[in-house]
């Protein structure tokens, strides 16, 4: 894809923020603050500097702190030709209800753009009200990305479950994605393509087929081609490729290299499993405590739409491992709940939260999450 055409893409997304050559997505907030503080001064850059990195796509949710990961046309093309390459697609045709200014949002557009798709923008909500497109195939196969929350409430309605196995694949990403959810999927034979990703990799760089899930498999699946995965002793991962974004705003570069802190393993089909962050561990009473093997029996349990796990300062076990889950006119049965849990693993307290702050991309505001916890 050429640079004018990538840029006349982001700007029809209408999300777009521009300071001479640079371009930068976010939410309608980050926006706003865009707006005011990407000053002509800031945003004087040297040609060469320009010539790469020109897309700023703003990261950082989950921490409630956001940045810009800085892209251009040639880590996205990049991003583009390893999916097409993973899955055996030529021709992208997407059903869209992500915002543009997520990354998974605008990988959608690219990939219909770069490769001639079509590209079908909806909104999520007439989505979940029934309101579903006619998927035509004369054009070739569609797909769909959702995060976990979206795809269990669709797995709700018989009608909503049909029109989904009409697609070739459909990608879950933005968090973690539970045992139940997965069964309930793979039972109603769902093309699923569970993905790891971010939006300084542009989108994903390993994922799942559809036939390795149907088939029982449950990891991230094999890297793409277009990238490469490196674990250090501890399990850290490190990404490299052309994807891999060129810095944080304003800071600028060529590496093709970003340590994460997440988490992982290879199995014995090359297939990479996240194990969670390595800065969510909680060192709770001197054992280490990964929130997401605590949040996949939770929400096994069926009591609870969502929950999160984080830990909180405790005079006596150093953290407290502490559950949050949103308010519901149900009560969860805590001692159903935690019956599968012992030791370490079992939450000293739990949390009712009204506002749940859970953002349209599935991802959860730990950070926030924190400080409620902290103040009860």
């Amino acid at each position: 894809m050429e640079r004018d055409q990538l840029k006349a893409l982001v700007r029809a997304t209408g999300v777009a923020v521009e300071r001479g050559e640079n371009v930068f997505l976010g939410d309608a907030v980050v926006r706003k603050n865009a707006e005011g503080t990407f000053n002509a001064e800031r945003l004087t850059l040297n040609v060469e500097v320009t010539k790469m990195g020109w897309l700023g796509i703003a990261t950082g949710g989950t921490s409630g702190g956001v940045k810009f990961a800085r892209h251009d046309e040639r880590t996205l093309t990049a991003a583009v030709g390893g999916f097409c390459a993973h899955f055996g697609i030529e021709r992208v045709n997407a059903v869209d209800v992500l915002p543009a200014y997520h990354v998974s949002g605008l990988m959608a557009r690219v990939r219909c753009a770069a490769t001639g798709g079509r590209h079908l923008a909806w909104s999520w909500k007439q989505l979940e009200a029934g309101e579903r497109p006619v998927l035509s195939k004369a054009n070739g196969d569609w797909v769909l990305s959702l995060v976990p929350t979206q795809l269990q409430r669709l797995l709700s309605s018989a009608e909503a479950v049909a029109w989904l196995r009409g697609f070739k694949v459909i990608f879950i990403g933005g968090g973690p994605v539970w045992q139940e959810l997965t069964d309930a999927a793979a039972a109603e034979k769902l093309p699923l393509s569970l993905s790891y990703g971010m939006t300084e990799t542009a989108a994903m760089i390993a994922a799942l087929k559809p036939e390795e899930f149907l088939a029982g498999a449950r990891s991230c699946g094999a890297v793409l081609p277009h990238a490469a995965v490196r674990l250090d002793a501890e399990g850290l991962i490190t990404i490299t490729g052309e994807s891999v974004f060129r810095g944080y705003w304003p800071a600028a570069g060529a590496a093709r290299e970003f340590q994460t802190e997440d988490l992982g393993r290879f199995d014995e089909h090359g297939h990479l499993h996240v194990l969670g962050r390595r800065d969510a561990v909680i060192i709770t009473g001197g054992k280490k405590v990964q929130p997401l093997e605590v949040e996949a029996v939770l929400r096994a349990s069926g009591e609870f739409a969502d929950v999160a796990v984080i830990g909180v300062p405790d005079a006596e076990w150093g953290e407290a491992v502490v559950a949050c889950y949103p308010t519901a006119p149900r009560e969860p049965d805590l001692e159903r709940a935690v019956a599968n849990l012992t030791g370490a693993l079992k939450p000293k307290r739990f949390v009712a939260v009204a506002d749940w702050p859970r953002n349209a991309q599935g991802k959860i505001n730990r950070a926030l999450l924190k400080q409620l916890a902290s103040a009860r």
